[in-house]
């Protein structure tokens, strides 16, 4: 499936595919005559992201959500696809001599604080080692007044300047982490399930944190999520991927309002709501297929109420359908 390049789009994925060999040895598998066995963690997602609005992915675990991140950062080269970058071939640019200066552009918030943040390295070494990397600022004192004014943005202080990340609870590392990530004034920011490790308490100021950035700075997010409330409270649209493959994608207040695709009723339907009570609701059913081994046809089929012997045979693609980008016979032939 093919995204049209709008004039606004800063990000553009097309068919991006990533595969991963996870076979046993090689002698292992001469002596006990086993196959090679792929898995296909991302399988042909294409989408578009506009300048200064996000996109939300979201899905069960295990559903390519944060290989698809790794892919838009570079940080996995993909098995096929392609992504352009603000009118750039960017996957071209990462093995270019232009490498530093898309990386600049492009930067990721991991989702552990705990893991992301090296123990040895004060914040100021932390927040400053993009600024050093790159060569954005040589001077000390320059260095150090621009890790205070990145810290203050995400409402630290530049007394934690000479701190460790151990002196600082989870909410805190995360806007370490942010600051970091906004060192080297990106326009694009990965943000893999950033508030996950999170107390609920602390993630709302953590989400509120990365919307103002946003609007004060422009940014573009691309923001992974298996959380629905947290992604209807950041996102503009919101693609929904079940085993790889992009199922749904529609703007949020059309995907919450009226999901369409079966597999994003289970999930809308597992959130309780007080004005749902005593309505009947889609339970979530099954287990996720096994990847090394995917049904064929719709690799929702064996957990569909809707599915047909088509839906058993045939795959089916992302298709432009009333406004909303869908993947369903279902909802194609009209028996959703």
């Amino acid at each position: 499936m093919s995204v049209q390049q709008s004039s606004q789009a800063l990000v553009v994925a097309r068919d991006l595919a990533k595969t991963f060999d996870v076979s046993a040895p090689w002698l292992s598998r001469v002596i006990e005559r086993k196959p090679r066995q792929l898995l296909k963690a991302v399988d042909g997602v294409s989408f578009e992201i506009e300048r200064g609005k996000t996109l939300a992915l979201v899905g069960e675990s295990g559903c390519g959500k944060s290989t698809v991140a790794r892919l838009l950062v570079g940080l996995y080269e993909p098995t096929r696809g392609a992504l352009n970058f603000d009118g750039q071939d960017a996957y071209a640019a990462f093995k270019s001599s232009d490498a530093k200066a898309m990386r600049k552009r492009i930067q990721m918030i991991f989702q552990d604080p705990y893991a992301s943040l090296n123990p040895r390295w004060t914040v100021e070494a932390i927040v400053g080692e993009p600024l050093h990397e790159h060569g954005l600022i040589k001077d000390a004192q320059e260095l150090k007044d621009r890790v205070a004014e990145l810290l203050k943005s995400v409402g630290l202080s530049a007394l934690d300047m000479v701190k460790y990340p151990h002196q600082f609870s989870g909410g805190q590392r995360q806007r370490i982490s942010i600051a970091r990530a906004l060192a080297t004034a990106p326009d694009f920011l990965v943000c893999d399930e950033p508030t996950s490790a999170l107390d609920v308490s602390v993630q709302a100021q953590v989400l509120n944190i990365m919307k103002d950035l946003q609007r004060e700075r422009g940014l573009t997010y691309l923001f992974i999520s298996h959380n629905l409330a947290v992604v209807r409270h950041v996102s503009d649209k919101v693609g929904v991927m079940y085993l790889g493959q992009l199922v749904e994608l529609a703007d949020k207040h059309t995907l919450f309002d009226n999901p369409q695709h079966p597999y994003t009723r289970m999930l809308l339907d597992a959130i309780p709501k007080m004005k749902d009570t005593g309505r009947a609701r889609t339970p979530v059913q099954g287990e996720v297929p096994n990847p090394l081994n995917p049904p064929p046809g719709c690799s929702f089929n064996p957990r569909c109420p809707l599915a047909n012997a088509r839906c058993k045979t045939e795959r089916p693609v992302l298709k432009d359908l009333n406004g909303i980008k869908i993947a369903c016979h279902a909802v194609e032939e009209g028996r959703h």
